[in-house]
Protein backbone atom coordinates (compact mmCIF):
# COMPACT_ATOMS: atom_id res chain seq x y z
CA UNK A 1 0.00 0.00 0.00
CA UNK A 2 1.56 3.10 -1.13
CA UNK A 3 0.78 6.33 0.62
CA UNK A 4 0.57 9.48 -1.08
CA UNK A 5 3.04 12.99 -0.91
CA UNK A 6 -0.64 14.15 0.12
CA UNK A 7 -1.26 12.10 2.99
CA UNK A 8 2.26 12.69 4.39
CA UNK A 9 1.72 16.67 4.81
CA UNK A 10 -1.54 15.98 6.16
CA UNK A 11 -0.11 13.13 8.64
CA UNK A 12 2.57 16.29 9.41
CA UNK A 13 0.47 18.88 9.93
CA UNK A 14 -1.65 16.49 12.22
CA UNK A 15 1.68 16.20 14.43
CA UNK A 16 2.27 20.05 14.01
CA UNK A 17 5.64 18.43 12.56
CA UNK A 18 7.72 20.92 9.52
CA UNK A 19 8.92 19.01 6.96
CA UNK A 20 10.60 19.69 3.96
CA UNK A 21 10.34 18.30 0.61
CA UNK A 22 13.05 15.82 1.41
CA UNK A 23 11.48 14.65 4.64
CA UNK A 24 8.41 14.19 2.89
CA UNK A 25 9.88 11.73 0.04
CA UNK A 26 11.72 9.94 2.75
CA UNK A 27 8.50 9.27 4.96
CA UNK A 28 6.57 8.65 2.14
CA UNK A 29 8.85 5.66 1.68
CA UNK A 30 9.30 4.84 5.50
CA UNK A 31 5.26 4.73 5.70
CA UNK A 32 4.91 2.95 2.69
CA UNK A 33 7.30 0.22 4.25
CA UNK A 34 5.61 0.19 7.23
CA UNK A 35 2.29 -0.15 5.85
CA UNK A 36 3.27 -3.29 3.51
CA UNK A 37 4.84 -4.89 6.30
CA UNK A 38 1.18 -4.41 7.98
CA UNK A 39 -0.44 -6.12 4.83
CA UNK A 40 1.99 -9.16 5.23
CA UNK A 41 1.25 -9.40 8.95
CA UNK A 42 -2.77 -9.72 8.04
CA UNK A 43 -2.39 -12.62 5.76
CA UNK A 44 -0.51 -14.66 8.46
CA UNK A 45 -3.43 -17.22 10.45
CA UNK A 46 -4.34 -16.63 13.96
CA UNK A 47 -7.10 -18.75 14.21
CA UNK A 48 -5.37 -20.99 17.07
CA UNK A 49 -2.91 -17.65 18.30
CA UNK A 50 -4.71 -16.96 22.18
CA UNK A 51 -4.82 -13.12 22.44
CA UNK A 52 -1.98 -12.19 25.20
CA UNK A 53 -0.04 -9.15 26.66
CA UNK A 54 3.50 -11.10 26.01
CA UNK A 55 4.78 -13.64 23.48
CA UNK A 56 6.87 -15.72 26.02
CA UNK A 57 5.17 -17.01 29.47
CA UNK A 58 6.78 -14.44 31.74
CA UNK A 59 8.17 -16.10 35.27
CA UNK A 60 9.42 -14.03 37.83
CA UNK A 61 13.11 -14.00 38.67
CA UNK A 62 12.67 -12.00 41.80
CA UNK A 63 12.71 -13.72 45.53
CA UNK A 64 9.94 -14.45 47.49
CA UNK A 65 9.21 -11.19 49.88
CA UNK A 66 10.00 -12.48 53.22
CA UNK A 67 10.30 -9.70 55.80
CA UNK A 68 14.18 -10.13 57.72
CA UNK A 69 16.30 -8.36 59.70
CA UNK A 70 17.49 -4.91 58.73
CA UNK A 71 21.22 -4.05 57.96
CA UNK A 72 22.31 -1.91 60.99
CA UNK A 73 22.42 2.38 60.72
CA UNK A 74 26.55 2.07 61.06
CA UNK A 75 26.68 0.13 58.23
CA UNK A 76 24.00 1.29 55.49
CA UNK A 77 25.71 5.18 56.81
CA UNK A 78 29.25 3.90 55.80
CA UNK A 79 28.63 4.12 52.15
CA UNK A 80 27.42 8.05 53.01
CA UNK A 81 29.44 9.97 50.46
CA UNK A 82 28.79 12.66 53.11
CA UNK A 83 26.72 12.02 56.39
CA UNK A 84 26.18 14.40 59.55
CA UNK A 85 25.62 12.51 62.71
CA UNK A 86 23.19 10.39 62.25
CA UNK A 87 22.17 11.21 58.60
CA UNK A 88 22.69 11.34 54.78
CA UNK A 89 23.92 14.88 54.23
CA UNK A 90 22.85 15.97 50.62
CA UNK A 91 22.96 19.61 48.73
CA UNK A 92 19.80 21.83 49.00
CA UNK A 93 17.41 21.18 46.31
CA UNK A 94 16.00 24.73 46.05
CA UNK A 95 13.81 26.66 43.15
Amino acid sequence: MRISKEEVRHIALLARMGMTEEDIERMQHQLSNILESFEVLKQVNTDDVHPTGHSVALDTVLREDEPRDSYSKEDILANAPHREADLFRVRAVLE
